[in-house]
């Protein structure tokens, strides 16, 4: 679905999440999709563990110790942190496919999605193997700075805040945030956000979404759900107006829900622009510049087509 928490996610209008912002054999996969319409410039930021040769792509080079921390994971898997409930960014099946992951905290469960693309992309860069760790989503960083995870790619998105604490790579997806109502509701027909007055709106705990709520003049800023999910379901009972969501997973969402409707407003969230990054560990600079090379090789058609797919696939 970003990262809405400064993961600010939401979904594009364009499929490209959102979203999620990924493969055949691991690298055939990768190289034959590409991922959302957007401009991404990016990188991923992978948390470090093992030590760790120079970056390279050639995995018995990288897997080296050469004397930085060019490595992320133990030298043979890389522990990568997402809530794997953010679809089109990341989902959780129950069968193996060509594009999953395993999660390693759940039993017989892997994970797909955008963010799972990439992150096979960054540890083909490393020579090693991917798995999932499913967390929530306000636990990732700690998870990561506690060595529990190596790697963040969750549709995250780089913050002041958060920077403070790990480092985040360049951007591999560029996202929007955008408000969701009911096509029968009083404030369908908004324009601005000063339209939006009174409305009750709910966001995603931790996140952009939540944040940029408090932006909408005399808004009654609900308190936060915990996953996009529960969002979603709670303007379909109507237990809010409307909800802030990720413009690139919109589409998706719209097909799902006919009778929601994105507000096509004038004016827009200040500072709503969630790129999705990746988060590593304080102090893994060679990794990073690895995860970023990494990220930078794979060309914006590729990355239309594996957003496109992973709009496709994603679960209802």
């Amino acid at each position: 679905m970003s990262d809405i928490n400064a993961r600010v996610r939401f979904t594009s209008t364009t499929p490209g999440d959102l979203k999620c912002k990924r493969t055949f054999t691991r690298r055939d996969f990768l190289q034959a999709s590409g991922i959302a319409a957007l401009g991404l410039g990016g990188a991923v930021l992978l948390s470090g563990c093992g030590p760790a040769a120079e970056g390279t792509s050639d995995g018995s080079e990288s897997a080296e110790n050469a004397s930085g921390n060019a490595m992320l994971g133990d030298g043979s898997v890389l522990r990568v942190g997402m809530e794997a409930a953010y679809a089109p960014y990341n989902w959780q099946v129950s069968e193996e496919s060509e594009y999953t992951i395993p999660i390693e905290n759940v039993s017989g469960a892997y994970a797909d999605g955008y963010d799972v693309q990439i992150a096979k992309r960054i540890a083909d860069a490393f020579g090693v193997e991917p798995v999932a760790v499913k967390l929530s989503f306000d636990g990732l960083v700690d998870a990561l700075v506690n060595g529990q995870i190596d790697i963040i790619c969750a549709g995250m998105s780089t913050t002041p805040e958060r920077a403070e604490t790990i480092d985040f790579s360049d951007s591999y997806l560029d996202d929007d945030i955008v408000v969701i109502t009911k096509q029968d509701s009083q404030y369908a027909s908004a324009t601005t956000l000063e339209d939006l007055s009174g409305a009750s709106v709910l966001g995603q705990q931790a996140t952009m979404y939540d944040e940029v709520i408090e932006q909408i003049p005399d808004v009654n800023h609900m308190t936060p759900a915990e996953t996009v999910p529960l969002v979603v379901e709670r303007l379909e009972s109507g237990a809010c107006d409307a909800i802030t969501f990720s413009k690139m997973s919109a589409p998706r969402l719209l097909d799902t829900y006919p009778d929601f409707v994105v507000l096509d407003l004038t004016d827009g969230f200040e500072g709503s622009q969630m790129p999705d990054n990746a988060g590593v560990a304080k102090g893994q600079d060679a990794a990073l510049a690895v995860v970023n090379e990494a990220i930078a090789a794979i060309p914006d058609d590729e990355r239309q087509e594996l957003w496109t797919a992973c709009m496709e696939r994603q679960p209802e």
